[in-house]
């Protein structure tokens, strides 16, 4: 019979029980720390991250904390989430203390309550940074910074990441996502595009992510007598349904909603070409995924997109916010097939080379030792 789990705690904690891309990305951390910590998860609510972050080798509990989101950035919001913070506060750090955690690990910056609660339980903490929210006005990026002072270390996964911190992101580690590749090797993109062609924009169906620049872009393409279709592939997060209205009613038969799927890989093997039209993107998972899908892949020249794909090598960038661009781009690989098809090439061998999961594993695990202390090797007794 096997004994609790004598090794020290690292307590993760993360916003959200969906399965996007931070979301994902958790998975790989706790894969990362599980064979040589006790991991310990903290979800808001039930989900489907849950029962994959058990798979992984992590302990779950559902604790609900305030969430950073646009809805508070008001002086009535502001207040409400002070609220929130206050309440839930006195649980966090119960539950640091009593499973006298090492250390936490904060995936986001949207839940500063964390680092009040390390700092309350004398925990060292570690901010995983995944937003860039470069765009913002400086009083809210500062507000969002200010709580990484609380931090012991801060870790980005891009370059536009640290510098959307600000002076935060001057003391900043970097550590680029490591993106699992399909448990079976997709299908290479087929020699000739179908009839129409096949687009796919996999993500939340949000005008961060560009889904309406895609609606837009496939309608041009039409109008200039190229055949063409598009899946959506993502949907909303609560209090977005509008976004989705809107969409809907901007698109035409040439446009298919496919809801939220666990797996991307089936989404890319049906496509021709990856669409990838983000107004923010801090990273970008999907550009990954698709180059690992050995799709084609148009992205937008935005933040952490810039540092994944390279123009006419491995992908082509254009313009975010930009129908025209988005369906000129795609007008490019159609015109050009066999180079869409040896660029797909380039991008899934470039994919596998630098953002592989042994090197994130390895890079992440000594993020964290920084501040829990040297891994430790699991010890069992019958």
């Amino acid at each position: 019979m096997e004994d609790r789990d004598p090794r020290p705690c690292v307590v993760l904690a993360h916003p959200s029980p969906d399965l996007y891309g931070s979301d994902r990305m958790l998975i790989e951390s706790v894969r990362a720390l599980a064979p040589h910590w006790r991991v310990l998860v903290t979800l808001p609510a039930d989900g489907p991250l849950a029962p994959v972050l058990r798979d992984a080798g992590a302990e779950v509990v559902l604790l609900d904390v305030p969430v950073l989101r646009k809805a508070y950035l008001t002086p009535v919001g502001l207040l409400r989430l002070a609220a929130a913070a206050v309440r839930a506060l006195p649980a966090a750090r119960r539950l640091l203390r009593a499973n006298r955690a090492a250390a936490v690990y904060v995936n986001t910056v949207t839940i500063p309550l964390w680092f009040v609660a390390a700092r309350l339980a004398r925990v060292p903490a570690l901010c995983h940074v995944h937003e860039a929210e470069d765009g913002v006005p400086g009083v809210v990026r500062a507000a969002l910074g200010l709580p990484l002072r609380l931090a012991r270390s801060v870790v980005v996964n891009s370059r536009a990441s640290a510098a959307a911190l600000g002076g935060a992101g001057r003391r900043a580690t970097i550590v680029y996502n490591g993106v699992a590749g399909p448990d079976e090797d997709v299908p290479d993109a087929p020699a000739e595009p179908h009839r129409p062609a096949r687009l796919v924009l996999v993500g939340r169906l949000s005008p961060r992510k560009g889904s309406d620049t895609a609606v837009a872009a496939v309608r041009l393409l039409r109008e200039r007598g190229y055949d063409a279709s598009l899946t959506l592939v993502g949907s909303v997060f609560p209090g977005y349904e509008w976004f989705e209205e809107r969409l809907r009613s901007e698109a035409g038969d040439e446009v298919a909603f496919a809801g939220f799927r666990s797996s991307v890989w089936d989404s890319f093997a049906a496509a021709d070409i990856a669409l990838v039209p983000s107004r923010v993107e801090p990273f970008g998972n999907v550009a990954v995924e698709a180059m690992l899908a050995g799709r084609p892949v148009v992205a937008s020249a935005t933040q952490g997109l810039t540092e994944i794909v390279r123009d006419g090598d491995n992908g082509v960038l254009v313009r975010p916010d930009d129908p025209a661009a988005l369906a000129d781009g795609v007008a490019r690989l159609l015109d050009d097939w066999d180079g869409a098809l040896a660029m797909a090439k380039r991008a899934r061998a470039d994919a596998r080379d630098r953002f592989g999961l042994p090197r994130y594993h390895r890079e992440l695990r000594d993020a964290v030792g920084g501040i829990a202390g040297a891994p430790h090797t699991r010890m069992r007794s019958t």
